[in-house]
Order: structure tokens, then C-alpha cells, then sequence
């Protein structure tokens, strides 16, 4: 079949989210046909470049996220009257007071409102060309500030001045640019037979499009859960406005639920991903709890040979930043250092950015603080307890050797989605003390300890009972080593996708009526064997494109074309 993958700011871009996961789903799936729909979130992720591309990639389209250029589009009269009908009703929607009762589907009529407004809005974008300078001009402001005025609307959207107006405004433009974009004709996502969006938001939004426009049916995968995302961004970022932040919560409440209510099927990565969307109002019928795919044979020779590390030492890996928490990890260390006079910590990964950067600097100097002989050099070289290494170096030249360099690894995040680096753990056979956050508890499913965030004694307690007890590490370890190959690798990700795939095209199939030269419809356009690759097919260029109004841009990608299909193109009146 044809699968139309939908990614945001990932695959096939070399850095950026769910990246491996999509390419290794791809290449898992090479009896299937892919044609990508990325949209980038920056200058420097395009310019990054891609992975190598399968041969079962058949096109590539780029549209930016990040930016959107002035589409140039004039409405006229009518058009100007259908983007203010459809665009209050949207804002409307966003503005009520949700006290109203749902019905028996989980539907509202705000609900109701909303996707109808969104689909016309999508429907004059196809007509005229674009939303661009519709979204950013003074009359869609206006239309906000009188949804933020009316009868009925939210106390806090009632008290929103000017500043605030101007920032959901900028907001929802931002948010509502793939509606802009040229992938909805048939030579682009009408073409595919199944909808795969990697992400919620923007990428589920395109996949809703090619439902309404086309029936296609559609897939959302998501790992981190796009609105639990939003919320916790909103509270870290600087002081925003309370009318800003209801009015932003509402409108990505209601994207959210119209993409459960419309998706398939939706597979999140783990429970606590599922309880987020059951909260948001997905269908318990269409959950499928899909593992991310990890690569096990880098983790082989560590997981499967002798224990040699050092039993008095502990390990944390992965990105440096504030939501992993190593001021309390190295509080619960100076505990454990008091019981086990002997003990070493070993922090091994890289910070993230520049937030990170200063958070290194403050553990470290919280280090010497706490281990002042040792950082005053007055023990010999290598004696000082606490070291801060990352990977590539003499003593850990890959990953795999910096979950062996220590008999415990420890996870000390305050926030976590699915832990992947305790899965790294878990295949390398090591035993692990971790706290109980995000999907923690179902990842280690009784192979490892799991004390409460931000509580340095249960953790240094933890840690001694590990350290002081081999066997037990030993057992730990091999039972983690088995979990993690039973449920965590890519063969058992490719092959749960596989079985989805066809469930969803046997229950949800795309009819497609093509017209022959008159006009009337042509018995057998597309035959089966138009989606086999043979002798009977044309050879032809697909070509990579980025979409939308003022982006064409063309390049070659490699591919076989198929009859009554035309590759991925360009956008109208590309060079």
C-alpha cells in the first residue's frame, strides 16, 4: 500500500524529533511505498540535511513551520465574507465557556463548531490559494477580539487586551499554516491509502485534511503526547498572560480532540501517553499502545558478557538539562557516600544548550560544594568521587561502554516520557534505580527500583541496597535485559505497525473514482497491479517539493512513477 508519512520537525531531516524511530519504521516496511510530508521547524534543520532515503521512499515534500511568507493572495468580496464567517465560528469555539454537555460520542456542539469552521477554512485556502495574509490581518484580530467580547465566552478571554490579542493572533497563524499548504490534490496526499502522522498538531492536522478531502484514513503515533507538551511549555516559558494561555489551551484542546475523534486509530507510546489522550476525549476502541523500536544489536556484546564494572560505582546517562534533576542526584550521592565511603558517581552525556550549559556549571559547582577534599585535588588523581564525561572519549568511546562503566544506572528525572535511556540500560543487562516518572514504572515493569522525583534519601537508599547486594543487581539485570528484548526493539515496533497498517486499510478503504476524457467515471482506473512495481509500469522522477504558497522548490529524488498515480510533485508553477 501507499502511506502518506506525515512528520513534524524530524524524519527525513538528519537532527530533530522521531527521527530513527520513522527511519527505522521505513525501513522496516519495505514492502510498502512511502511518500513523506516533513515539516521542518528551522533554517538550520533544512540545511542539516537528510538520512539516506530508502528505495521505498518514492518523494519527499518540505514545508516550513517556522516561517511563512506573504502568499501574495487577494480575496475578493466573497472570499473576504467566507474567511470572517469561518474564521469566528473557529474563534467562537476556541472563546466558550466549555460548561456544555457532550453526547454519547464525546461530541459537543463547540466541537461541532470548531471542525466545521477548520474545514472551511481549509476549503477556502484550496480555493484561493492560501490563509497567510487572511490569518495576519487587522480583521482577523478584530474577529478575536469580538469572539473575546461575546456572550457566553471565557471569563479570562473576556479580559484580554491588545498585546494579548496580537499574540493569539500571531499564535494561530502560526498554528493553522498547513491549511495553506499544496499537498491536498491527488497527486499528493490523495494518492496515499493510509495517513501516517508521527506527531500530533500540525502533522495530524494535514492528515485531517486528506480525510476530509479525500477519505483517506488516518494513523497518529504519539510518543509524547502533543497537548501535555503544550501545557508544560506554557508553564516553564516566561510570565504570560492568563487570557493568552486559556485562549492558546482551548484552541489546542479542541485540535486535539477533533484529531481522536477523526484518527482510525491512534497509537501512544506507552500508558501514561494513553491516559493523557483518554483525558482529551480518544475512543478507548481505537488506542493502540505501540513501544517505540529500538536498535538492541549496539547493546549485545555489553548485555550479554560478564559483569566486569566497577561494583561500587553508579552511572547516569543522557542529556544535561533541569528536568533530570542531578542536583537531587547529587544530594542522594553524598548520602550514599557516607554509607559507602568507596562509592563513585559517573555523569556521562552532553547539556542541552545553552539551558543546559548553565545547569553543568551549577551541578558542578554544587559537586565541589558538596565533595570539597576531593575538588581541592587534595586526594590523589581519580580519587574525586564524582566525575561529569561524555561519550567518545578514551574511557567511553560508545554509548553501550557508558552504561558498563557502572554496576547501578540511575534516572533521577522530575519529568519523563518514555525513558528511552533506561531501555539502553535495560539491554545492556544493567540494574537501575530510577524515579517514579512518565512511563518509569511500565518500562521496568519489577526489574529494577523506582523511588518518588525530587526525594535524595529514598534514592540514596535505593542505590546502597543495589550496591551492597551483587546477586540481586545480577538478577535485576538479566530479567531487564529480557523485558527489553521482548518488547522494546524494532522488530516488535515494525511488526505492531504492519498489523495496524492493514487493519485500518480492510476497515477504512479508499475508493478513488477516475474520469475518463468526458468526464464520466472509468470502470477499473486503477487496478491492483497499479501499486506493484513491474514491467508494466512507467519510469519516472518523483521530485522532492516544498509545499505551500511561495515555497516550490524542486529537486530529483529516485523512485519508480505508477500508472493512474503521478509521483510527488511540485507545487503549480514550480521551476
Amino acid at each position: 500500500m501507499r502511506i502518506g508519512l506525515i512528520t513534524e520537525g524530524g524524519y527525513p531531516f538528519l537532527s530533530g524529533d522521531a527521527g530513527p524511530w520513522c527511519d527505522r519504521l521505513v525501513r522496516g516496511l519495505g514492502q510498502h511505498e512511502f511518500d513523506v510530508y516533513a515539516l521542518s521547524r528551522g533554517r538550520d534543520q533544512e540545511d542539516d540535511g537528510w538520512v539516506p532515503l530508502p528505495p521505498q521512499v518514492s518523494g519527499v515534500r518540505v514545508a516550513p513551520l517556522w516561517t511563512a511568507r506573504e502568499d501574495g493572495v487577494a480575496y475578493g468580496r466573497r472570499a473576504r465574507r467566507r474567511f470572517a464567517e469561518c474564521y469566528g465560528e473557529l474563534l467562537a469555539a476556541i472563546c466558550a465557556d466549555p460548561a456544555g454537555g457532550a453526547a454519547e460520542d464525546g461530541s459537543t456542539p463547540e466541537a461541532d463548531r470548531f471542525s466545521n469552521a477548520l474545514y472551511g477554512l481549509a476549503e477556502l485556502a484550496r480555493d484561493e490559494g492560501g490563509l497567510v495574509g487572511a490569518l495576519r490581518s487587522e480583521g482577523a484580530v478584530r474577529a478575536l477580539e469580538r469572539a473575546c467580547r461575546a456572550p457566553g465566552a471565557l471569563r479570562t478571554a473576556r479580559e484580554a487586551r491588545v498585546p494579548d490579542l496580537l499574540a493569539v493572533t500571531e499564535h494561530l497563524e502560526s498554528a493553522l499554516r498547513p491549511l495553506s499548504l499544496d499537498w491536498y490534490d491527488d497527486a499528493g496526499l490523495g494518492s496515499a491509502d493510509l495517513c501516517h502522522a508521527a506527531s500530533g498538531g500540525p502533522a495530524a492536522l494535514s492528515g485531517l485534511l486528506a480525510g476530509h478531502f479525500f477519505g483517506v484514513p488516518l494513523l497518529v503515533t504519539e510518543y509524547g503526547v502533543r497537548l501535555r507538551s503544550h501545557y508544560l511549555a506554557q508553564g516553564a516559558g516566561p510570565a504570560t498572560a492568563p487570557a493568552v494561555r486559556a485562549l492558546l489551551a482551548a484552541f489546542h484542546g479542541r485540535l486535539a480532540t477533533e484529531v481522536y475523534r477523526r484518527a482510525a486509530c491512534v497509537t501512544p507510546g506507552n500508558a501514561h501517553a494513553r491516559r493523557w489522550q483518554e483525558r482529551c476525549g480518544a475512543d478507548r476502541a481505537k488506542l493502540r499502545t505501540v513501544y517505540p523500536g529500538m536498535d538492541a544489536g549496539r547493546f549485545t556484546e555489553v548485555g550479554e558478557a560478564p559483569d566486569t564494572a566497577d561494583p561500587d560505582t553508579l552511572v547516569w546517562v543522557g542529556r544535561i538539562e533541569p528536568a533530570k534533576d542531578l542536583v537531587s542526584l547529587l544530594h542522594a550521592f553524598a548520602e550514599v557516600r557516607r554509607e559507602e565511603p568507596g562509592a563513585r558517581l559517573r555523569i556521562v552525556g552532553p547539556p542541552a544548550g545553552a539551558e543546559g550549559e548553565a545547569y553543568l556549571a551549577h551541578c558542578k559547582a554544587l559537586a565541589a560544594q558538596l565533595f570539597p577534599d576531593e575538588a581541592a585535588g587534595l586526594h590523589a588523581v581519580g580519587d574525586n568521587p564524582v566525575s561529569f564525561e561524555e561519550i567518545g572519549g578514551p574511557e567511553l568511546p560508545t554509548l553501550a561502554d557508558a552504561y558498563a562503566a557502572g554496576a547501578v544506572v540511575v534516572l533521577s528525572s522530575v519529568v519523563e516520557g518514555f525513558p528511552l535511556g533506561l531501555v539502553e540500560a535495560m539491554f545492556c543487562a544493567r540494574a537501575t534505580v530510577s524515579t517514579d516518572v512518565g512511563a518509569v514504572v511500565e518500562v521496568i515493569g519489577g526489574t529494577g527500583l523506582v523511588v518518588p522525583p525530587r526525594n535524595p534519601r529514598a534514592l540514596a537508599e535505593a542505590c546502597v541496597a543495589m550496591l551492597r547486594d551483587p546477586e540481586r543487581r545480577a538478577r535485576l539485570g538479566a530479567a531487564a535485559r529480557a523485558r527489553a528484548l521482548e518488547l522494546f526493539t524494532v522488530e516488535q515496533n515494525v511488526a505492531a505497525f504492519h498489523g495496524i497498517y492493514l487493519e485500518i486499510v480492510s476497515r477504512c478503504p479508499v475508493t478513488r473514482v477516475v474520469l475518463d476524457e468526458a468526464g464520466e467515471p472509468l470502470p477499473f482506473g486503477v487496478p491492483a497491479e497499479a501499486h506493484v512495481p513491474g514491467s508494466w509500469t512507467d519510469s519516472g522522477t518523483p521530485v522532492v517539493a516544498r509545499g505551500g504558497p511561495g515555497w516550490a522548490e524542486a529537486a530529483p529524488v529516485r523512485a519508480t512513477a505508477r500508472p493512474g498515480v503521478r509521483p510527488v510533485a511540485a507545487a503549480e508553477g514550480a521551476r
